[in-house]
């Protein structure tokens, strides 16, 4: 499971075996069951995961009971709820949508470790600004992108979900209903496009 940390850092950064070991010593691995509530509304989570194996989702439930899916996490992504870094309590809740393998790393993990990798510095800045830059694009295409727009720049972000996500979670990210979705579906086959 470290392995896949190890071969995703590496290919950013110039790493050695013996860097790798000091900055692993930390990191829990643990494995969640389909559907396993990992954070709640209210709790203050500080943890980060990266997905070894499986599927995290990030959504928020109205108070209309709707449920707003923000990201999914599928192998080689990162998740985690922000507030925890300030002391505050959860918005969201993060689940197992899979049974999933995730590796936990600490409170200030890129901070600790730059102190024998310098340069996650340099790479925890880089990881933070795409963050901001996928969010940014996110609340844009809510905002002013057609459904359409939306769904193929989905299929795009995550090539591999459309056959392990259920309809309803894909319609939720993109802010549609599921018959909307299935309509954008239906269309695009028309025109013979292969999600």
């Amino acid at each position: 499971m470290l392995d896949l940390l190890k071969d995703y850092l590496r290919e950013r950064i110039t790493l050695t075996d013996e860097q790798f070991d000091l900055i692993t010593k930390e990191i829990k691995i643990k494995t969640f069951e389909k559907n396993k509530i990992i954070v709640s509304p209210g709790e203050i989570s500080t943890k980060t995961y990266f997905v070894t194996e499986g599927l995290l989702r990030c959504y928020s439930v109205d108070s209309k009971a709707k449920t707003n899916v923000i990201q999914f996490a599928p192998e080689r992504w990162w998740m985690g709820e922000r507030n925890g870094y300030f002391n505050e309590p959860s918005d969201f809740y993060i689940e197992a949508i899979e049974r999933t393998t995730a590796l936990l790393l600490p409170p200030n993990y890129f901070n600790d470790a730059a102190q024998y990798v310098p340069c996650l510095h340099d790479l925890n800045n880089t990881m933070l600004n795409n963050s901001i830059r996928f969010m940014q694009k996110r609340i844009n295409m809510l905002l002013s992108a057609t459904a359409e727009e939306r769904y193929l720049d989905f299929v795009k972000l995550y090539p591999n979900l459309t056959l392990r996500v259920p309809q309803w979670m894909i319609a939720s990210y993109l802010g549609i209903t599921p018959e909307s979705l299935s309509r954008v579906r239906k269309d695009l086959a028309h025109k013979h496009f292969k999600a």
